[in-house]
């Protein structure tokens, strides 16, 4: 079993000032702390649209679709055109173009590519979401345009895939890229990210359960997936420092359809770039 990288060499980096103040609460209320913390955890960062995803950005045809559910609009993208849709989700601080090269190799292959901006993400309002909302507009898009034939996500974005199909999604194969499995543990991985104390990773969690009255464990990629027997194709780099291998590979143990390919050197985004990547997602979906 792969373990979890030592040294962090592409993980976020959080400002210093961040782990200073999640300190001084720790040191004053753990009510507080609580509250901080669940706040930063909801809150995801948005980041420039780099060059390289220019193209499928101007070329692409954008729209605006509300999410009822979520009384929220999002920006939605369609590229390409084909009798066959292809359904991208990006990972928590992407948006709908993160996921190009994959995009632009099946327009090249004659599907039609739909994406979106999750709620706080990209050109899409607000600045909190969580992956529920992911999981919601999943849903909402299945609706309108789908049913899709293929999805692929990647991070929080391959979690959501999984989840959504407790909720009924219907695909006929799913791609997971640097997914994680447990909450739990990206939970645990945020507080040391903050530099807390590790008790206040489950209490955290029980926060969350609280307030969504909801079952924090029930999302667990492992969970879900093992009740399902769709054609699930598991991509993963060995030195993803972000989300360890072993997700990956807990994930293929409970799966009951699905196929584990590791990479190396990789790391958490530059997997979505690799054209071995692309290659092995050419050929499972073919």
């Amino acid at each position: 079993m792969s373990k979890k990288p030592s040294k962090n060499k592409q993980g976020i980096e959080i400002p210093s000032f961040i782990i200073k103040t999640g300190k001084l609460l720790q040191s004053i209320s753990t009510a507080l702390t609580l509250r901080f913390a669940a706040k930063l955890f909801t809150t995801p960062i948005k980041y420039k649209v780099p060059k390289r995803e220019k193209p499928m950005l101007d070329e692409s045809t954008q729209e605006n679709i509300f999410i009822e559910s979520l009384n929220k609009t999002v920006v939605v993208y369609h590229y390409g055109k084909g009798e066959k849709t292809i359904l991208l989700v990006h990972g928590w601080s992407g948006r709908g173009t993160q996921l190009y090269k994959i995009a632009d190799a099946m327009v090249a292959k004659g599907y039609e590519v739909i994406s979106f901006d999750a709620p706080g993400h990209g050109k899409s309002n607000g600045n909190k979401s969580m992956m529920l909302e992911f999981i919601e507009c999943i849903l909402t898009l299945e609706k309108k345009f789908g049913p899709f034939d293929y999805s692929i996500g990647h991070s929080l974005g391959g979690m959501a895939i999984i989840n959504a199909l407790k909720k009924g999604f219907k695909t006929k194969k799913i791609v997971t890229i640097g997914s994680g499995d447990k909450i739990s543990d990206i939970v645990k991985d945020f507080v040391k990210q903050l530099q807390l104390k590790p008790t206040l990773a489950p209490k955290l969690t029980a926060y969350f359960e609280k307030k969504l009255n909801d079952k924090m464990s029930d999302y667990d990629s492992n969970t879900v997936i093992q009740n399902f027997d769709i054609p699930h194709l598991i991509i993963h780099d060995k030195d993803d420092v972000e989300v360890g291998a072993y997700c990956a590979e807990n994930i293929h143990k409970h799966s009951k359809n699905s196929i584990l390919f590791l990479t190396e050197e990789l790391g958490h985004r530059k997997i979505l770039g690799s054209d071995e990547v692309i290659h092995q997602i050419n050929e499972f979906i073919d």
